[in-house]
């Protein structure tokens, strides 16, 4: 998660959400990403998507299924469709998201009994840390 927190930074500098995700297979990071929505002008640049697409390309699979992924909040409902599809082993992440979360807060799609994949799960993770980076970006825009 530590790592997760490091990639939402960079996310920070490029004046995007501080969201921050990383994927870890075998003990190693084989893909990072940030929130990227408006750098890349693309409304599907979450930083789980970047990740994902990183790893993919690093494992020379679409299918991530020995991987586990680290968010800093709980994912939406794009990327936990993505995570399915992806086959990942595990999620972990830190603070939930009362306003888009689709593993628990608002819907349940990660895990939603109609699909053929399950994702183990472990929330709270840094949840102070993870909320307080949010919570200090979305206060210095107001």
């Amino acid at each position: 998660m530590e790592e997760a927190l490091r990639a939402a930074q960079q996310a920070v500098r490029a004046d995007e959400v501080p969201v921050g995700a990383v994927i870890v297979c075998g003990g190693r990071i084989v893909g990072r990403g940030w929130n990227r929505n408006i750098t890349d002008c693309d409304p599907t640049a979450h930083a789980e998507i970047v990740a994902l697409r990183a790893a993919g390309a690093t494992m020379g699979n679409h299918r991530l299924g020995e991987c586990d992924l680290f968010a800093t909040i709980e994912p939406c409902a794009m990327c936990c469709g993505a995570m399915v599809q992806a086959r990942i082993r595990r999620l972990v992440y830190g603070a939930d998201d009362p306003k888009a979360g689709a593993v628990r807060s608002v819907m349940q799609v990660l895990n939603h009994p109609g699909l053929n994949h399950s994702v183990q799960v472990s929330g709270g993770v840094l949840a102070g840390r993870c909320a307080e980076l949010l919570q200090t970006f979305f206060k210095s825009r107001r």
